[in-house]
């Protein structure tokens, strides 16, 4: 989805629990049927990197080839350290439940971890017409999208979190 496409969509709140959650199904589906039917335990991994090369041919040909976004812009989620793990718990433990609860949850706990390497430059903070922002909300203004609602892009104006999922300015 959007969270996974546009860098200052990677934010440290919708994208790292959303795209773990829905990122999981293929790569387990392809696991089960791998573990199934052929007692491969790396089936998690193969379809994830399968998908990462869809990926990077979608995001190379249509958002570099047709519309010249940068590549750094919309680079896609890494999800090889969550395969990895999800396929070592169905080898070492050969159940599909223990593969679901533990796997599942280190799958969505390595995924910020595994990706942070590749966005922590874009999240550096800077002045930016007297407004602290960061890199990427400084891309999504210089390269704009589609004027849809879905597509528009909030930037926080304060630092201080409430509980109420907004900013206090």
């Amino acid at each position: 989805g959007d969270w996974d496409f546009w860098s200052d969509w990677k934010d440290r709140r919708l994208w790292v629990t959303v795209t773990p959650i829905v990122l999981v199904t293929f790569p387990a589906a392809i696991q089960a049927w791998a573990w199934e039917r052929f007692r491969n335990p790396w089936g998690a991994t193969v379809a994830v990197l399968a998908l990462l090369f869809g990926e990077w041919v979608n995001r190379y040909f249509n958002f570099w080839g047709w519309t010249y976004f940068p590549i750094n812009f919309v680079l896609p989620a890494v999800l090889v350290p969550g395969a990895i793990l999800l396929d070592t718990f169905l080898m070492l433990s050969g159940s599909y439940l223990f593969t679901a609860i533990v796997g599942g949850m280190a799958w969505g706990l390595v995924f910020y971890p595994g990706n942070w390497p590749i966005i922590a430059p874009l999240h550096v903070p800077v002045e930016y017409n007297g407004m602290l922002m960061s890199i990427a909300d400084i891309q999504g203004y210089n390269y704009v999208r589609t004027g849809t609602p879905e597509y528009i892009r909030m930037v926080e104006k304060g630092t201080l979190r409430t509980f109420g999922k907004d900013v206090a300015p």
